[in-house]
């Protein structure tokens, strides 16, 4: 049987005693081509369960749809020099696909940059990010002729003299930090006064770094950059960032105000977000409140927004262990593929592949399988009855700061991803092996 993409109501049909968290697992953090059968999951017309089979576990899965829906709609809602914030989760095929949907890409490293390359995608696609950029990233970016060269302080402004030329022009914005405090995690907040990203409005030192540049010869400065944060549920945050630039820029005659990225989405139930369209109608609306120029274009740089809810995370339970306190289901992956309930203490929800439409009454940690007590994936899992040793279950929403965030902690491989779409699959990066561990021995 095919259940529909919604369970309101839902709640009115569950057993007496049944808590309302112990519901099936919500379809809206779900991609969006999802399915749900009796005793199976669809995603891109392909079934979870034989993705487990065929390719092992822990395996991450994208629904090729979803992802190109999103950046479609990026790119149609924000203007041209929009970029995919490419630090979410970046391979070749992920950067093609995101130009061939109208994006550029974003890149904060020399590794980044090449990867991009590599997979094709033209540098003048390309927009160069960090906060202490290599002098051979510099080079190479001025090299290949990037979109724009985001510049951050001082010492790059010096590096960057010395390095352009009539051969190598440099094309950039500015990154400026507006006092603008995001509602998220303190660790992911950016556009504060006290960090490490751009330069103060306050200080006085953005003023001073405009004129350095355009004091420059073979530099165009097109305008400036802010980041506010990452995971922002309001748009307050960046209304008020929207109405600081434009006041600052007033008469720079520049062509692009990037507000940077941040969105955020729903990992758990209760959880609820604005869409892309929603963001960009509400950061024109400021602009305009506060007399931007029309002819000035805004963008910005969405990733985890494009690309969090396509991607779900598959795990094979190896062991259940129940104590005084709680059970513990430990699967086969863990804080080496998923380091974010241990970094900022995010939230995620879980089901069984093979029984996603029954209700979850279980409740577990869900814990990986590395030698930390706090390699804890989910404090509070609810799952089914019958979800045990050997069961697959499945995290929804790890599209983002999954696998760009993996490491090889006690020498675990990196699990292989694959796209899905259409009911065809394909690996867009292999599981890792010892061999590839072991080959960077000298």
């Amino acid at each position: 049987m095919l259940y529909p993409l919604s369970y309101e109501g839902a709640k009115d049909s569950l057993p007496d005693g049944v808590r309302v968290s112990s519901e099936p697992i919500l379809t809206s953090l779900l991609p969006d081509s999802a399915q749900l059968l009796d005793n199976d999951v669809i995603m891109g017309g392909v079934s979870l369960r034989e993705l487990a089979t065929t390719y092992g576990t822990p395996l991450f899965v994208y629904d090729e749809a979803t992802v190109r829906a999103r950046c479609a709609e990026a790119a149609e809602v924000f203007d041209d020099g929009v970029a995919f914030a490419s630090k979410s989760f970046l391979c070749g095929a992920m950067a093609r696909l995101a130009v061939q949907e109208g994006l550029y890409i974003d890149v904060a490293t020399g590794g980044e940059l090449d990867i991009v390359l590599r997979s094709g995608v033209p540098a003048t696609r390309v927009i160069v990010h960090g906060n202490n950029k290599l002098v051979s990233e510099l080079e190479r970016a001025l090299d290949v002729g990037v979109h724009r060269i985001v510049v951050d302080n001082f010492d790059e402004i010096e590096r960057l003299r010395s390095m352009v030329s009539a051969s190598r022009p440099l094309n950039c914005l500015i990154r400026v930090t507006p006092g603008v405090e995001a509602h998220t995690h303190e660790f992911i907040r950016t556009g504060q006064e006290d960090t490490k990203f751009g330069f103060s409005l306050a200080s006085g030192d953005a003023r001073r770094a405009i004129d350095a540049l355009r004091a420059m010869a073979h530099v165009t400065l097109h305008g400036v950059h802010a980041h506010i944060g990452s995971q922002i549920f309001e748009v307050a945050g960046f209304d008020e960032e929207v109405k600081v630039l434009v006041d600052f820029i007033a008469n720079d005659d520049f062509d692009e105000m990037c507000i940077g990225g941040g969105l955020g989405v729903a990992y758990v139930a209760g959880e609820s977000a604005v869409s892309l369209t929603q963001w960009a109608t509400a950061v024109r609306a400021a602009a305009l409140s506060a007399g931007l120029d029309p002819s000035v274009r805004i963008t910005a740089e969405p990733g985890r927004s494009i690309v969090a809810q396509a991607g779900v995370t598959l795990y094979t339970v190896g062991a259940v262990k129940a104590v005084a306190q709680r059970t513990y289901m430990a699967v086969d992956g863990g804080m080496s593929d998923n380091p974010r309930p241990v970094l900022y203490g995010s939230g995620y929800e879980a089901f069984d592949v093979a029984a996603p439409f029954a209700p979850r009454p279980q409740v577990v940690r869900l814990v990986g399988r590395h030698c930390e007590s706090g390699d804890v994936l989910i404090d509070e899992a609810w799952l089914p009855e019958v979800t045990g040793v050997g069961s697959v279950v499945a995290t929804p929403v790890t599209g983002a700061y999954g696998y760009s965030m993996a490491s090889n902690y006690n020498r675990v491989p990196r699990p292989a991803v694959i796209f899905v779409s259409e009911g065809a699959t394909r690996v867009v990066l292999r599981r890792e092996t010892f061999d590839d561990l072991a080959g960077l021995e000298a």
